[in-house]
């Protein structure tokens, strides 16, 4: 595992400077039925059985699979299931490979919020705003896992609260192009699609303003991941020996994280910033096992044997 995570360091540069580009291959595979737009229909194949790895809505007529978070919910509220070990395994599965490298290369609601905040406006810092980070685990907690399974109506199945309350991404992909394409739909819209849509332009809005502010503050998918960021085989690791302490690489990180003390902090969605910042190469991702923290010095004696 060693030589897979020294050879893969090597690449570093490369995977960090055309994220862009594989977050928009992602978002595309992830939404390959693009003529469902124009017929207002979604697509109900096989590989809506199988669960995309980033915040992508089920109800999005391009969608080529179902939300992680939303399949989750689905199954809870079920009155035949109690818990989804099918669901639940394959999101541990994908902590565990890449942590919250699925949110900074993956997620498709994660890219959007990034070009938003590439409209040129003036942006705010969220680094005194650190404690509502906190706030996606009590989504995930609450709307996720608890009042799907707890608060059921008379036929024993509870509301998918998060998709159907709280998520801008349903908006964006699905009731905004479902009831352009369907009349029907929009003479349905109410109360609650206001509601949404509401979240969805504070988001907007918000995103131009800061980065990634969902991911920050309010995502439980990302709030899932970042449990697993420390112990998972994609990595941050940051060789001491080259590091001359400049404070670039923090500087560079829009999410509040300074690689150099934390490599692996809950924040850390791996987008490479501090790869690209650091003028001496210290910092790179790795795969495999190891704490990830530094590469010690070799003294003159260990070099001559």
């Amino acid at each position: 595992m060693w030589a897979l995570g020294k050879k893969f360091s090597g690449a570093s540069q490369l995977l960090s400077r055309f994220r862009s580009w594989i977050q928009a291959g992602a978002a595309l595979l992830t939404n390959l039925h693009l003529p469902n737009f124009l017929k207002g229909g979604l697509y109900q194949g096989a590989g809506k059985t199988v669960c995309v790895p980033g915040l992508n809505c089920y109800s999005c007529p391009a969608a080529s699979g179902a939300c992680p978070i939303g399949a989750f919910q689905a199954v809870v509220g079920s009155s035949k299931f109690s818990f989804s070990y099918y669901i639940t395994g394959f999101l541990i599965l994908l902590g565990v490979l890449l942590g919250r490298f699925i949110c900074g290369f993956l997620c498709p609601f994660g890219w959007f919020q990034e070009l938003l905040h590439k409209i040129p406006t003036k942006k705010l810092s969220t680094k005194k705003l650190k404690p509502l980070r906190y706030f996606k685990y009590a989504v995930l907690l609450v709307m996720v896992f608890l009042l799907p399974a707890f608060l059921v109506n008379d036929v024993a199945m509870g509301d998918p609260f998060f998709c159907k309350y709280l998520c801008p991404q349903g908006v964006l992909e699905g009731a905004i192009p479902l009831s352009l394409a369907n009349s029907g739909i929009r003479a349905a819209l109410g109360k609650l699609f206001t509601w949404k849509f509401s979240i969805l332009l504070s988001v907007i809005v918000l995103s131009v303003l800061f980065y990634r502010p969902f991911c920050k503050w309010l995502c439980p998918l990302g709030a899932f991941y970042a449990l697993f960021n420390r112990v998972s085989l994609f990595q941050m690791k940051v060789d001491k020996s080259k590091c001359v302490s400049c404070g670039k690489c923090a500087r560079a990180c829009k999410m509040d994280v300074d690689v150099t003390k934390t490599p692996n902090h809950t924040e850390c969605i791996r987008c490479g910033m501090c790869v690209r910042a650091c003028p001496t190469n210290a910092v790179c991702f790795r795969y495999g096992f190891g704490n990830g923290k530094e590469t010690p010095k070799k003294t003159t004696m260990e070099e001559s044997k």
